[in-house]
């Protein structure tokens, strides 16, 4: 197993797209395998990739995404910052006509030189990105390989991933 992570968004962005046919093959390969085997490798290789990457030098998930936020979550965070819900749900949060709430802006108000400023407080969805240590991995490949030219820890793991299974294109 190669040591060498990629952590240039710029290189990963480029290899993501000359890769897309590759990983459309790969996803299909990943079907033909024991989903918790896959979920095993997938596990193991975020233990050794996701220590190696720093992701206060990278921020892309918070300068990219919109997160779904629950009412739990923005009282919360309301509370930390000492601000009535409504002042936070005005400065911070969008509401769909469903009631559903994301954040309302990209990047992310409470992203800091690349750090979270709330990161105690930060909303689920934060906490689980990048999703690698999450059981089911062969039901969220639409969604790794979605993330996969914006994340480092995605992009590597799934190299890894490659390699592991012996996926040749």
């Amino acid at each position: 197993m190669s040591l060498n992570f990629e952590t240039n968004l710029t290189n990963i962005q480029q290899l993501a797209s000359n890769k897309e046919k590759e990983n459309d093959d790969f996803i299909s390969y990943l079907k033909s395998f024991d989903g918790e085997y896959i979920d095993k490798q997938v596990h193991l290789l975020n233990e050794i990739v996701s220590p190696k990457i720093d992701c206060t030098l990278c921020g892309n998930c918070c300068k990219t995404l919109l997160i779904n936020v629950q009412e739990i979550e923005a009282n919360n965070l309301a509370a930390h910052l000492e601000i009535n819900r409504a002042i936070f749900d005005e400065q911070f949060i969008e509401k769909g006509s469903n009631g559903m709430m994301l954040i309302k802006t990209v990047p992310c108000s409470f992203l800091k030189d690349n750090k979270c400023t709330v990161y105690n407080f930060r909303f689920e969805g934060c906490k689980e990105f990048p999703a690698m240590h999450l059981p089911n991995f062969k039901d969220r490949l639409f969604t790794t390989f979605m993330h996969y030219n914006r994340c480092p820890i995605i992009y590597n793991i799934i190299e890894q991933l490659k390699l592991v299974l012996n996926f040749k294109e």
